[in-house]
């Protein structure tokens, strides 16, 4: 029996390894060969270390950096304001132009150090989540503004238990808004 006489392979028995290969992980090699079409040139594998792939848009680090490190500055300095609470709400009473005197010293001085520690917490789990995400080459930028949101949520919670403590005060407060 001549070779002439020896049905065409159908399912690709003859094919190289590479070309086996080929087929496998892409699909559009197939359909060139079965067109009677050279395949294109496999791409060129990407040398950019893993960690430079994954670092995202240089903007949003950018953006995601001057969030976190503004966001530290605003908690530290929230921080020392908090840990003296009675004078944080005598400053805030002037702010508002109220002549008030926080008396409740040790409710005070207890919900100034709890919205403390919520801040802390609250921007260390931030600045925690971001840096995963943009380990992971992700957008952070909205993180940062998220964990702000949510901490000032849970603190001022806090806070306003703190002020409620004082009646006289919050009517001081609220004595200030009816006028």
């Amino acid at each position: 029996m001549s070779d002439d006489a020896r049905p065409r392979p159908q399912y690709g028995e003859y094919a190289s390894p590479e070309e086996q290969r080929a087929r496998i992980q892409r699909p559009e090699v197939t359909e060139a060969l079965e067109a009677g079409v050279a395949p294109a040139p496999e791409p060129a594998v990407d040398e950019t270390p893993a960690a430079a792939r994954a670092r995202g848009p240089l903007a949003d680090r950018v953006a995601t950096f001057v969030l976190l490190v503004y966001g530290l500055i605003s908690v530290i300095s929230t921080i020392v304001q908090l840990l003296d609470f009675p004078g944080y709400a005598e400053r805030a009473a002037q702010i508002l132009g109220v002549d008030a005197t926080y008396t409740a010293l040790s409710t005070g001085y207890v919900w100034g150090a709890v919205a403390s520690v919520v801040y802390a917490v609250g921007y260390l789990l931030t600045a925690w989540l971001t840096w995963r995400r943009l380990r992971r080459g992700r957008i952070a930028f909205w993180v940062p503004l998220v964990g702000f949101v949510a901490t000032t949520l849970v603190a001022g919670v806090c806070i306003t238990i703190a002020l409620t403590a004082d009646p006289a005060f919050l009517s001081a407060l609220t004595g200030s808004f009816a006028n």
